[in-house]
């Protein structure tokens, strides 16, 4: 019995090996004026011909594997997505969000506006658009990456997929979610910040308990963010879509995803039970937040699988 056992790790790690060993990984830099991006591309060097995916990120300072620095987030799941995806045969190009790379702080600081995530993708979609090792390009864009995907120009972007995305614009969830944490008195106060910021262009006087929401040089970005609504984006999309969400997610319910279905009913709609925010497979509540701070919990295989299917058909 022990040596079966020998022989059948020794199995697993030669696959493994193998597996890995099929997989190139390139390190690029796209340039967006003075803006760094710097990302991974990996695929399998022995297909002709495969499939790309550009992951757009959510919110913060997210870098190109899922984490975030600032916030003591490991949940590692865009490259848990990454690996899972070239194993299928399908190439993937993950890149640090602006907001992840230091250098780029400067910059951004005197230029906060959302669409220039959306500049981001579209420069990176340049880099790979006359690429002949992949067949097409599909975006997946998760949380707030699920807007961006949603705005670049899709001349060259066969499909699209928005894991996580809000249907409402920013002002609204977040009115709403002050609501759900803090109660009606200060939801008030947000949902009265954001009708000056809109009709004014900014907020002479900050209640002090949303200072970190509303100080000056977010204002201009918050102001840019709330002029896109999701739920109308998505119906000027003429491409194929998949609608993902997980029955977990705490910060982004499956209603949501099931507005942006309604509201192109092309789309593919899938709720993933028990996946979570960070894409990962929950069976106790209590780990869901624990989930962002470690890469132990298992990436959604369901999530894999769709994905594959839909990229593939």
């Amino acid at each position: 019995m022990i040596k079966l056992k020998l022989i059948l790790a020794f199995i697993v790690f030669t696959h493994n090996a193998f597996a890995q060993d099929a997989f190139t990984s390139e390190d690029l830099l796209v340039m967006n004026d003075s803006i760094q991006l710097p990302g991974t591309l990996t695929f399998n060097p022995k297909l002709k011909s495969q499939p790309l995916v550009i992951f757009v990120h959510g919110s913060g300072n997210v870098d190109r594997n899922g984490n975030q620095a600032m916030m003591n987030a490991n949940a590692n799941y865009i490259k848990m997505l990454n690996d899972s995806l070239v194993s299928k045969g399908i190439a993937f190009y993950r890149f640090d969000k602006r907001t992840a790379t230091q250098s780029n702080i400067k910059f951004i600081m005197t230029d906060m506006i959302f669409d220039r995530f959306v500049e981001d993708i579209n420069h990176i979609i340049n880099r790979f658009k006359d690429d002949k090792r992949f067949s097409s390009i599909s975006l997946i864009g998760h949380s707030q990456g699920s807007l961006v995907a949603m705005l670049v120009d899709h001349t060259h972007i066969d499909k699209y997929i928005s894991i996580a995305g809000p249907s409402n614009s920013i002002d609204k969830i977040m009115v709403e979610q002050v609501r759900f944490q803090n109660g009606d008195s200060l939801a008030s106060k947000v949902d009265s910040h954001f009708k000056e910021l809109a009709e004014k262009g900014s907020i002479e006087n900050v209640n002090p308990m949303l200072i970190s929401l509303f100080n000056k040089p977010t204002q201009p970005f918050m102001l840019s963010w709330m002029a896109y609504n999701p739920a109308e984006e998505i119906k000027k999309l003429k491409l194929p879509i998949l609608i993902l969400n997980g029955s977990k997610d705490i910060q982004v319910a499956t209603t949501e995803a099931e507005n942006l279905h309604q509201a192109n009913p092309k789309s593919e709609l899938v709720i993933i039970d028990n996946m979570n925010h960070v894409l990962k497979t929950i069976e106790k509540d209590e780990d869901n937040m624990a989930s962002y701070m470690s890469p132990d919990f298992k990436l959604s295989q369901e999530l894999v699988e769709v994905i594959e299917t839909f990229i593939k058909k």
